[in-house]
């Protein structure tokens, strides 16, 4: 794979940048060629897969009231035709067995595809079939990526946080915010470092960082370093303010959007507990007003809450586990912080997943959790009897009673995704291979489903729908799917290695 330090992240020969250009020939010339059936829902029919030149209206971009300095908060409206086709393709097919690479982040705009590539940022033309070599942008960074926002403003900005130099042992300490359509650095800043637990000041003799989580919400992009939160505004990268403690109580992590919340993990001195015990832990999350830094409120969880995430700041849906794995309940609070409802995950009869990693703190991309409209919808467990099946169930933020239900039906899983003005967008995976893959949206009124777009995953990108190992990105009448992290296959397997795969309909306007 010709990405990654080291070497250079695109030092390439002329033969190996020959062998790059024949095989991107070679696979564009089988997308050619590639038809495949698919059923249209309810219908009986079929349809072919394959390229179009049709144009339809074009997706609402951004609500009316939203200003160019505020998160995007895209409405995707049903194409004309619910024929799917290839938007883009990023694949690679000279990774060696052993080679490893992060990819952290993922973001579409009208044009563009950006990934994080582990110290390089990329972005291609949407309808391409492409490789490392034909970016029409790349940023390189001074380190590794270490932290990452999936917001982006209605600009088509957003901020990374990175590592100051390749060093193995190289704090996380820089933030950068950066153009997707261009690839421009508007600016970067260094970020404080702190010690995880409860030593004060930075590690030393080998000890850990508190890890830094980075988001974005008006104007205003915010970085918390564990003592303390700094923020930024978005044109100049001016400090608009910071905060800092000394206690027991460290910022872990900030989640944005229509409002700016911050988690604080507050440590236990008790020293008869594991150093990493989960009961040395408790939280608080708090309300912060992005202009000033001010505490709006705080929310003290439970004693025993194991961990916190933050599917929505506007409402505010905290998810928190008070057992051994998975979330167990959701706690939807005021304008105030009070608790409105909690809604019990019934002991994993529903699921909802936030994106969980020890190299990267985003507390707020929680992917199949959808807010909105006063509600928030998770799915249920899959249930495997004959077929396999599951639903997706709404409930009331204000009550905590359940509202509507989507029935799967057999042979596919119903994914949410997140909501779009008074729709659920949800997956409708297929578990059987026949019927297809498509991107639906649900009425939370009226119970109904809306075809969006058919498709079927080439083989070797069939598990991109698992959330657990990929981002899943719907923008601008576009459906993105793209790896976390890249392995070399066995000696044994194909070499050929998709890295993101993006569907739109055969009649999605082209930019």
């Amino acid at each position: 794979m010709s990405f990654g330090p080291p070497p250079s992240i695109y030092t390439q020969s002329a033969v190996t940048a020959e062998a790059v250009r024949t095989g991107r020939r070679r696979k564009a010339l089988l997308w050619s060629l590639t038809v495949v059936l698919v059923a249209a829902l309810g219908t009986g029919g079929w349809f072919l897969w394959g390229a179009g030149s049709g144009r339809s209206k074009s997706p609402t971009d951004t609500p009316a009231a939203q200003g160019r300095l505020d998160v995007r908060e895209s409405v995707e409206e049903p194409p004309a035709s619910t024929v799917g086709t290839m938007a883009f393709r990023l694949s690679v097919d000279d990774m060696t067995p052993g080679e490893s690479y992060e990819m952290p982040g993922m973001w579409a705009t009208d044009k563009i595809l950006a990934k994080g590539i582990n110290k390089t940022l990329v972005g291609f033309r949407l309808g391409t079939d492409a490789s490392p070599g034909d970016e029409k942008w790349k940023l390189a960074l001074d380190g590794p990526i270490c932290g990452y926002t999936r917001h982006v403003t209605n600009e088509n900005r957003t901020a990374v946080l990175y590592r100051a130099s390749t060093d193995e042992e190289a704090f996380c300490n820089h933030v950068a915010f950066f153009d997707l359509d261009d690839g421009r650095k508007i600016w970067s800043h260094d970020v404080p470092v702190a010690a995880i637990g409860t030593t004060t000041g930075t590690p030393r003799n080998g000890g850990v960082q508190d890890p830094p989580s980075v988001t974005l919400t008006h104007d205003t992009v915010a970085v918390t370093w564990g003592r303390g939160t700094v923020a930024y505004d978005m044109d100049h990268g001016t400090k608009r303010w910071s905060t800092s403690n000394t206690g027991a109580c460290h910022d872990g992590g900030a989640a944005g959007g229509g409002a700016l919340l911050v988690r604080e993990e507050c440590w236990s001195d008790d020293e008869s507990l594991a150093v990493d015990s989960w009961e040395r832990i408790t939280y608080k999350v708090r309300e912060v007003d992005p202009a000033t830094g001010r505490t709006l409120w705080t929310y003290s969880a439970a004693k025993g809450v194991r961990q916190v995430a933050v599917p929505s700041t506007d409402p505010v849906v905290l998810a928190v586990s008070t057992g051994d794995t998975g979330f167990t309940e959701l706690l939807s609070l005021d304008a105030d912080g009070k608790n409105r409802a909690t809604i019990s995950l019934r002991n994993g009869t529903y699921v909802g997943e936030c994106s969980y990693s020890t190299d990267y703190v985003v507390i707020d991309d929680c992917p199949t959790i959808a807010v909105g409209d006063g509600q928030v919808f998770v799915r249920s467990k899959d249930v495997i009897e004959k077929t396999t099946s599951n639903w997706i169930i709404g409930f009331d933020l204000a009550t905590g009673d359940s509202t509507q239900k989507f029935e799967s039906g057999a042979n596919t899983l119903l994914i949410p995704v997140r909501t779009s003005g008074d729709r659920l967008l949800a997956l409708r995976e297929s578990q059987d291979h026949l019927s297809p893959t498509a991107l639906v949206g649900l009425d939370p009124e009226t119970g109904e489903e809306t075809p969006y777009f058919y498709f079927e995953l080439p083989a070797e990108a069939e598990n991109f729908t698992s959330i657990d190992f990929n981002d899943v990105v719907v923008q601008n009448g576009r459906l993105f799917f793209g790896v976390r992290s890249a392995t070399g296959p066995a000696a044994d397997q194909p070499k050929w290695i998709y890295l993101v795969l993006g569907i739109e309909s055969r009649t999605t306007k082209k930019q």
